[in-house]
């Protein structure tokens, strides 16, 4: 039993190691506690007794005992509360955690203290937190599978969430995001002279490679710049593991991807140390990304497209190549709000057919997977209910490495040209919901098929009979002003039912230039020329331009949203100045401007108010010789005859 013991003990040792938090073995470093735990003995004779491990992490005590069964993990008495006999508190790894962190929450100034008991081993095992205050109360808490919630940077936020049940944002703001991204491109500029399209490229080979930590094939610590097996090699190969493991399917498509990444292993200055850090560039571009992004996407649940994010700065430090591609990536804001416009259900199969880096499927994934507590439809979801094409190979790669990365998908994502697949082939995959985001500004009258309102045509085409279809194009598209666009429109309400237009702020892509709106069709069913259509102005959304950040939400946007909704969904009625319902035409401008007109009556103050500013412009024009034009017609006649 002492062998297995020990064995547990070092187990324990390297998850604490892995979540950066140093913990004392048999004792404590601090003076206080040190001195609590000599009257501490399980026996409680009043002599010494000493947890596995102990220590603190900011104004916390840990405290931690482990045993090597499982059948030792917990103990409570007739009363279902966690025995403290002596018996229970030494055979038991929770019942001794709880015995300690109690006699240091009353021995010590120290008012939090969470006990944790751990048993089994890397295969097989429980983790259970429980929490201690300075009044000797105790709270359980859920089962963790490992410390990460528990070191310095997680720890506020779990005893919040955890402890004292106060919603909390668990992700990064956008002003950490954005630090973050400037300073990992800076990294990638200067160590690495990489090109914009590489750069993303290397940052999503690494987090894939970081995955295989857990398998013990990729150690951050083998990357020492050896000139045989490079460190773009093994972070190459650990890369290879992870895409077999996800289970990345044919092997064609696994190769595609590996050819991708090929790029760190074959760009020997990355490859190479670099005399002021000490090492080679690799090794600290996955270092930062491990302590700065890693972790947040794999402990937190969130529909935030980080690696979208990230991409997205990329491509703003690099002159605006995204933008020559016709790239414009998703906001956060946007992609949630497609999902409650499309009325997402857990049994709906969603296809974003221009996926970019997979924003709008990691959103309806999340989105789906919260509103069923059945884990065999959430597997379907995530295996079989997202469906992505992405033209660009290198985008296609960072799709595939963001959705492995957010929990599978990426076995319905393809490489292809969507304007040349067959419609009618895509239609018998049975999707039920349209997203996209197509390429912007790539349309010419000499080739049509490249109008934003001509992908979204393709993509109803490829729907199920009444999906529903959601598009953010520019607003230019829905005015149809050439010749070609005015065709597609009218052939789109041959087959399909355009349901409304949203106007939107013009900086929901700030930076890029472009003002959006958002269409939201029927498929499949031919639109009625009396069918009543929604045109939202919600320029006014709550998000404004801060300098150094870009949009940001304020704390009106979530209130101004549920708004939108409510008049969307019939729920309230709405002014005209902000939903106009209306019969269409296909010649129509499909946008709030074209339908709007000023339905309020004028006040007898609006009247002054006129009269006034009339008066005030004819006396100028008086005094500036031109009275002539307030002469009257009649008049001018008679004095002419």
């Amino acid at each position: 039993m002492a062998k297995k013991e020990v064995k547990t003990d070092l187990w324990v040792y390297e998850l604490l190691k892995e979540a950066n938090i140093s913990l004392t073995a048999q004792g404590c470093d601090i003076k206080e506690i040190d001195e609590a735990l000599k009257t501490a003995s399980k026996s409680q004779t009043g002599n010494s007794g000493y947890p596995e491990y102990c220590g603190v992490v900011k104004d916390f005590i840990l405290v931690i005992e482990d045993k090597a069964s499982l059948d030792k993990h917990l103990y409570k008495d007739e009363k279902a509360l966690i025995a403290q006999d002596v018996k229970a508190v030494r055979d038991y790894a929770v019942n001794g955690a709880l015995f300690y962190a109690r006699h240091l929450a009353a021995k010590t100034s120290y008012n939090k203290v969470l006990a944790i008991g751990v048993s089994g081993d890397e295969k097989h095992h429980r983790i259970t937190p429980i929490f201690v205050n300075e009044r000797d109360d105790y709270q359980e808490l859920p089962d963790v599978e490992t410390f990460i919630s528990f070191n310095e940077s997680n720890i506020d936020e779990f005893y919040l969430k955890e402890i004292l049940h106060e919603e909390t944002d668990v992700e990064k703001t956008t002003a950490e995001i954005l630090k973050d991204a400037a300073e990992l491109h800076e990294y990638l500029r200067t160590y690495g002279q990489l090109t914009t399209e590489q750069k993303p490229l290397v940052v999503s080979g690494i987090m894939l490679a970081l995955r295989e930590i857990d398998y013990k094939t990729f150690s951050i610590d083998s990357l020492i710049g050896d000139k045989v097996v490079t460190d773009g090699q093994k972070i190459y190969d650990a890369i290879k593991s992870n895409l077999q493991r996800a289970n990345v399917t044919p092997d064609t498509k696994r190769e595609k991807l590996l050819s991708q990444f090929s790029v760190i292993k074959d760009t020997p200055k990355i490859n190479e140390i670099e005399g002021k850090l000490g090492k080679t560039p690799l090794k600290h571009y996955t270092e930062f990304l491990h302590k700065s992004i890693f972790q947040n996407i794999k402990y937190h649940n969130s529909a935030e497209d980080y690696l979208g994010r990230f991409y997205g700065e990329f491509m703003s430090y690099s002159g605006g190549d995204g933008q020559t591609l016709g790239i414009v990536l998703t906001p956060k804001h946007i992609t949630e709000l497609f999902c409650e416009l499309a009325q997402l259900k857990p049994t709906d199969k969603v296809l974003d057919p221009c996926c970019g880096t997979a924003g709008f499927l990691i959103a309806a994934m999340h989105k789906m997977v919260k509103m069923t507590n059945d884990e065999s439809q959430r597997r379907s979801i995530k295996r079989d209910q997202l469906l992505g094409i992405e033209q660009q190979p290198y985008m296609f790669t960072i799709a595939t490495t963001n959705m492995i990365l957010r929990g599978d998908g990426k076995s319905n994502l393809h490489n292809l040209d969507f304007l040349k697949q067959n419609p009618n082939q895509i239609q018998l995959k049975g999707c039920t919901v349209g997203m996209m985001n197509p390429p912007y500004s790539q349309g010419t009258k000499q080739d049509p098929d490249q109008y934003e309102i001509s992908f979204t045509e393709h993509l109803l085409d490829s729907l199920a009979g009444g999906a529903r279809a959601v598009v953010i194009i520019p607003q230019s598209s829905v005015t149809g002003k050439s010749k070609e666009e005015q065709n597609i429109k009218n052939n789109i309400l041959k087959h399909h039912t355009l349901e409304g237009v949203i106007t939107l702020n013009k900086n929901t892509f700030y930076g890029v230039g472009t003002n959006p709106c958002i269409a939201v069709f029927t498929a499949g069913i031919p639109h009625d020329k009396k069918h009543l259509c929604k045109f939202i102005n919600f320029e006014d959304d709550g998000f404004v331009v801060s300098k150094h950040i870009g949009l940001e939400e304020t704390v009106s946007a979530k209130d101004k949203r549920q708004h939108l909704l409510d008049v969307w969904f019939n729920r309230i009625e709405s002014e005209t100045k902000f939903c106009v319902e209306t019969a269409i035409e296909a010649d129509d401008e499909w946008l709030h401007a074209f339908y709007y007109f000023n339905d309020e009556i004028p006040t007898e103050k609006d009247f002054e108010n006129t009269m006034a500013d009339y008066l005030t412009f004819e006396f100028n024009m008086i005094t500036h010789g031109r009275g002539y034009l307030f002469e009257d017609t009649d008049s001018k006649k008679e004095k002419k005859l």
